[in-house]
């Protein structure tokens, strides 16, 4: 849906927030007038939206191998800095909101890959640098630049997907929004588990998942509220190549309808704007730009392996999230500090909110970029995800 088409829009209840203790609608209007990012709170507008049409991808960082030097990018960075081993890179002096055309096909290249490149080892970039999540500080200029500058931003990575379920700023419906104050959440969020540690790959039910995703936090508490990111790469590297060999000869099913069940109880703003979908979905997929092979598996979204018994399934799915859960040593934590913009991609990486804030009462405030990209594509090329 275009953005400048009418809405009709259902005022985010997280304004109600906003009211001071004696509730007056006056202190409410002053209190979000104070707060810098108030145009961004979440609005959960009634539009209704036709299902997703399948569409070409072109990846940006099959452009940037074809650049004389890929990483030119870096070249103005003060800092690179390794956040783990086997995950994760922090970035201090590039101004993402001045990134040009180029530039942005080389993040897109350098965000996917998971492992260094040994033709550039002799390179400082190419020792310190670890692919498939990288965070940008110091980037005020990018959340200052509005939505206008983050859909265009998001549409140089592939088609922006608008979710069916949650907040967007108003007019905005490709930004999806995170949000939690004292007194509203509007996360998706399982209150009656033991631990907010929730791993998934983002709306992986689609039949064409996010690749290039960006997320930053407009207001973050003073402590708590980080984001765990975790190497789909590593995790499948972790297991024995027999074991390997069995999981690419088989497919998966994932699913919306939970989600989509969730808002409809009255929950996360009570919105369903597009029928749920479920699709197949290889549980061993191939990066169409590295080659790399990536567990795709998660437990938020997949629901059952076809052609096993429901039994079988379900031991051979708890055993692959167990693996995920507790793979620490592929895992990286992200920290919140302020102006922090951070790129990660959904077809290598799987993440998870930390939600131990709640008792500080302090606002949470978070917007999501998210291109979609190819259809998953197999490890196991005679793998047929149509049958």
């Amino acid at each position: 849906m275009s953005s400048t088409q009418t809405q009709t829009v259902t005022a985010a209840p997280a304004l109600i927030t906003l009211r001071s203790s004696d509730g007056s609608q006056a202190a409410a209007e002053k209190s979000s007038e104070e707060y810098r990012y108030s145009h961004l709170l979440p609005v959960f507008s009634q539009d209704q939206y036709p299902p997703l049409t399948p569409f070409e991808h072109s990846d940006p960082g099959q452009r940037a191998l074809t650049h004389a030097n890929p990483w030119s990018f870096l070249d103005n960075a003060t800092s690179v800095i390794e956040l783990t081993p086997r995950l994760g890179t922090e970035v201090h002096g590039v101004n993402l909101r001045t990134l040009d055309s180029d530039s942005r096909d080389q993040l897109a290249l350098e965000v996917c890959r998971t492992v260094p490149d040994q033709s550039y080892a002799n390179t400082y970039f190419r020792k310190v640098a670890r692919r498939g999540l990288m965070v940008f500080k110091d980037q005020q200029e990018f959340l200052d630049a509005g939505p206008d500058f983050y859909r265009e931003w998001g549409s140089h990575f592939g088609r922006l997907h608008i979710h069916p379920t949650s907040g967007h700023p108003a007019n905005y419906p490709e930004i999806h929004l995170v949000y939690r104050d004292a007194k509203s959440s509007f996360n998706f969020e399982i209150e009656d588990s033991v631990t907010s540690t929730f791993w998934h790959s983002d709306v992986s039910y689609e039949l064409q998942p996010p690749g290039l995703t960006t997320f930053f936090l407009l207001s973050q508490p003073t402590t708590g509220g980080d984001t765990l990111f975790t190497s789909q790469v590593s995790a499948l590297k972790k297991l024995s190549p027999q074991f390997v060999a069995f999981l690419k000869t088989l497919k998966a099913v994932h699913s919306g309808v939970t989600q989509a069940d969730f808002s409809r109880s009255g929950k996360r703003g009570g919105v369903v704007r597009r029928q749920p979908v479920e699709n197949v979905h290889p549980v061993v997929r191939k990066h169409p730009v590295t080659g790399e092979e990536a567990l795709y598996v998660n437990r938020q979204f997949t629901r059952r392996i076809l052609g096993l018994k429901r039994e079988e399934s379900a031991s051979l799915l708890g055993f692959l999230y167990d693996h995920i859960d507790k793979g620490g040593d592929v895992q990286a934590r992200v920290h919140w500090e302020k102006n922090t913009v951070v790129l990660w991609d959904n077809r290598v990486t799987a993440h998870s909110a930390i939600v131990d804030y709640g008792e500080s009462k302090e606002r949470r405030h978070g917007a999501r970029i998210t291109p979609q990209a190819e259809r998953p594509i197999p490890a196991f090329e005679g793998l047929d995800l149509n049958a």
